[in-house]
C-alpha cells in the first residue's frame, strides 16, 4: 500500500495514511522544538482526522534525532502565537479517535505533554522522558502536574516533577508511562500504526481515564 502525502512538506507537521491510520510527523529540526507552526499544524491534523471518516486511528511521531523536545526558545519574550500548547494537548485528548504517541530519543517538557495527551504511547527502547524545566524554576504548563499523577501515578509524578530528572524508557513503561517498548532505532512508525489499529476498541475507555481522576487502564492488545 503506498502512502499518500495529504500536506505539503514545506510545513513543519505533514501527514500519510497507513491504511486507516493517519500518520502526523513533525519535521522540525534540530529538536522538533514547539513553535506556532508545529502547533498549528498538530491542531490541523487532528481536525482532519476527525472529519475523514476513513481515518479510524493516529499516530505522532517526529523525524530526526529525537521526539518533540519542549518549546520553541526563539518565541521567549516575543508577543504569543495561538494555539497555546494547552489548546494543542487538550484537542489531541480531546479526539474523538485514538491517538498513539511515537516516542523516540527525548519526550521532554511540553514534548512530553504532548506525549501525555495521547491515549498511548510507545518508545524506543533508549527514549528518556522527563519535565526537566522544573530545574529552570518552571512548572509544567500544558497539563502535565495533572496528567502525569494520572497516569504513572503520583508517587512516580511527584519524584519526576521535583526533581526534573529523566527516566528511561523501561522505567515509563513499568509505571505506565509508556504502554509498550518497541524495537529499533528510530521513530517506530510501522508498530505503532499496528498497535493504533488494535487500540481502536479500547479508545472510549481510555479517553474517559484520561478525563478522569481515576487511573483504568485500557490494555493494548497483542493478539
Amino acid at each position: 500500500m503506498t502512502d499518500v502525502i495529504d500536506k505539503p512538506t514545506t510545513n513543519p507537521i505533514s501527514t500519510t495514511r497507513h491504511g486507516d491510520v493517519l500518520i502526523v510527523t513533525s519535521n522540525n529540526p534540530p529538536v522538533n522544538a514547539l513553535g506556532a507552526a508545529v502547533r498549528q499544524g498538530l491542531v490541523a491534523a487532528i481536525e482532519e482526522a476527525e472529519g475523514d471518516d476513513a481515518v479510524k486511528a493516529v499516530v505522532i511521531r517526529c523525524e530526526g534525532q529525537t521526539f518533540f523536545a519542549g518549546a520553541d526558545i526563539t518565541e521567549f519574550g516575543k508577543p504569543p502565537v495561538m494555539p497555546w500548547l494547552p489548546s494543542v494537548v487538550d484537542a489531541i485528548e480531546n479526539c474523538s479517535k485514538p491517538v498513539v504517541a511515537a516516542i523516540h530519543g527525548t519526550a521532554l517538557g511540553g514534548g512530553l505533554e504532548v506525549a501525555l495527551g495521547c491515549h498511548y504511547r510507545v518508545a524506543v527502547r533508549d527514549a528518556k522522558l522527563g519535565v526537566p524545566e522544573v530545574k529552570l524554576g518552571l512548572l509544567p504548563g500544558a497539563g502535565g502536574t495533572q496528567r502525569l499523577p494520572r497516569v504513572a501515578g503520583v508517587q512516580k509524578a511527584l519524584e519526576m516533577v521535583t526533581s526534573g530528572a529523566m527516566i528511561s524508557a523501561k522505567d515509563a513503561h513499568d509505571v505506565g508511562l509508556v504502554d509498550r517498548i518497541v524495537e529499533g532505532g528510530t521513530s517506530p512508525t510501522a508498530s505503532t500504526s499496528v498497535i493504533a489499529s488494535r487500540s481502536r476498541a479500547h479508545s472510549a475507555d481510555r479517553r474517559a481515564a484520561h478525563c478522569s481522576c481515576s487511573r483504568p487502564r485500557a490494555p493494548i492488545r497483542s493478539d
